[in-house]
């Protein structure tokens, strides 16, 4: 499609912007009532539109920060609201705002950009990958007892939705953050409690108090079925550390008329079965993927994490912003662009994938996807790459 033309979009125009992204999911408009409450997720100048002389694209972002291994946060987008019209699909409209996003991201020295896709074929060809995996999983409450070397925590504080809507951003923002988490914004909160408030069943908020004060929460609802019993479905779980966690899970089992607690977009890590007597009374459902990343400045991305051992030169392919294709050399004393021969070629959404640490850039090599120069190489990039953890995002937008 070349009559195509990408602009920000005018705050008149976000609402129509919002209905175009929910029919792209086969969703009706916001009512009066809902869009009053998420229309300031949309951050000016970030929301863009497509049009052919009327608005037939859409997508939108959110500045915030993104942990990276080494613990530093660099500046990052969170990419959402992304929708074409049923009848323009298929026509380069996407194409049109990616490239449009991507580059003004650039400009604006944005480091990196985070989404979640609801299709896997999409947004790899813009230099996204895989970033971070998480799980779903049921605990069994009939067969969840905690043993006995489990910290024994702290106190519960149940909030009322409106409590928890004036203290949870800073509550949050108090917890630490390991890499692939990003920063809740003011623009966060609203869309989610919005959808908090929307839930068919009443949603319940509680806080963990530890020697310091506040360090963790849950919010959860619970499906009462007369025939197979009651399922709690915790949304979102957050803590400081092993015994605010273990809190929060004491406090969990307890609820009465719950036989079942499910979870999603839990980091795979996270040891839960490990608080059981019976391990297998927490059943992991599904692995999937969760957060993709888009390195937007090559440069810059590299020099905010630290990389081990001995130096490798990366040469870097980026078909949408070529001022990131390139060489650089990586190692425990610094990064910086070159012109030695590589070691290993790989494209932007390739070494997005290693970036936080989610996957050994030797299984990337086995798939074909970084090309090596020896045999020995695979191993080197394994160790100048490794983290201490897997990286897990836990902020759904």
């Amino acid at each position: 499609m070349n009559d195509v033309s990408v602009r920000a979009l005018r705050e008149d125009e976000f609402r129509a912007a919002h209905t175009l992204f929910r029919a792209a999911l086969h969703t009706g408009p916001a009512t009066d009532e809902r869009w009053e409450r998420v229309h300031s997720v949309y951050q000016p100048g970030s929301a863009l539109g497509a049009f052919d002389d009327e608005l037939i694209g859409t997508v939108r972002s959110t500045d915030a920060e993104l942990v990276v291994p080494g613990g530093a946060r660099v500046p990052m987008a969170a990419v959402t609201g992304v929708g074409v019209r049923a009848d323009r699909t298929r026509r380069g409209v996407l194409t049109a705002l990616m490239r449009h996003q991507l580059t003004t991201f650039a400009d604006r020295g944005v480091v990196a950009a985070v989404l979640y896709a609801t299709e896997g074929v999409i947004y790899g060809r813009y230099g996204y990958g895989i970033a971070s995996r998480y799980r779903k999983c049921t605990v069994d409450t009939r067969r969840a007892q905690l043993r006995l070397s489990v910290p024994q925590g702290g106190r519960i504080e149940l909030l009322s939705l409106d409590e928890a809507e004036r203290r949870l951003p800073e509550l949050y923002a108090s917890l630490p953050l390991r890499p692939g988490m990003i920063t809740r914004t003011e623009r966060w909160w609203p869309g989610f409690l919005a959808q908090v408030r929307n839930w068919d069943k009443p949603a319940v908020t509680v806080v963990h108090h530890g020697p310091d004060g506040p360090d963790g929460f849950a919010i959860y609802r619970v499906d009462r079925d007369p025939d197979s019993g009651g399922t709690m479905l915790v949304e979102d779980l957050h803590f400081a550390d092993a015994a605010a966690f273990a809190g929060l899970w004491r406090f969990l089992l307890s609820v009465d008329l719950v036989e079942r607690i499910t979870l999603s977009y839990r980091g795979l890590e996270e040891p839960l079965e490990l608080l059981f007597t019976d391990p297998r009374a927490c059943a992991t459902k599904e692995v999937l993927d969760e957060t993709w990343l888009r390195l937007v400045d090559v440069e810059a991305a590299l020099a905010a994490r630290p990389w081990r051992g001995e130096a490798l030169v990366l040469e870097v392919t980026d078909a949408v912003l070529d001022r990131n294709t390139g060489r650089y050399r990586i190692g425990s004393d610094g990064v910086r662009r070159t012109e030695e021969e590589p070691d290993a070629v790989l494209d932007v959404d390739t070494l997005s994938m290693i970036y936080s640490g989610g996957w050994r850039p030797s299984t990337l090599v086995d798939a074909g996807r970084i090309t090596v120069r020896e045999p020995g190489t695979a191993a080197r990039l394994d160790e100048c790459a490794r983290t201490p953890s897997l990286p897990w995002c836990g902020t759904f937008f």
